[in-house]
């Protein structure tokens, strides 16, 4: 299994898909790398030799954030768009919607489970109907 910039790949997959695993890389990203390896992308990970896994290694160590330096980049974007007061930083202290999304319905990923505000339990409801019918 070989470990680019401190994550396992999956072995079994096409080395173009594999590469997709590292956060921060997708699809595209992960073709420009292989060309500029000189590495085929249908290649599977295990039938890498370790100079091509060095040649990618290096190529994403250099020319991209990933992984944790990325995740830190954008904490750290999060924290100054709260800090200078934006309504952005507003909406993301809150845990709402940030890019314009409605929430009066929806936004259930962002919101949470539903908080149900005025509904009676079961037993609540039943106890007042048995005292109004006589039963004591």
């Amino acid at each position: 299994m070989p470990r680019i910039a401190g994550i396992d790949i999956p072995k079994e997959k096409r080395i173009e898909i594999a590469l997709t695993y590292l956060y921060g890389v997708g699809k595209t990203r992960s073709q420009q790398i292989l060309k500029e390896a000189g590495v085929s992308p249908d290649k599977r990970a295990k039938d890498l030799d370790e100079h091509e896994v060095n040649v990618i290694s290096r190529i994403i160590q250099d020319g991209l954030p990933v992984e944790g330096d990325l995740k830190r980049q954008e904490q750290g974007n999060i924290k100054r768009l709260i800090a200078i007061g934006t309504y952005r930083g507003s909406r993301h202290k809150k845990n709402l919607p940030v890019r314009g999304q409605r929430t009066r319905t929806n936004a259930r990923t962002r919101k949470g489970p539903r908080k149900t505000v005025g509904a009676f339990k079961d037993k609540a409801v039943r106890k007042p109907a048995e005292a109004a019918s006589g039963k004591e």
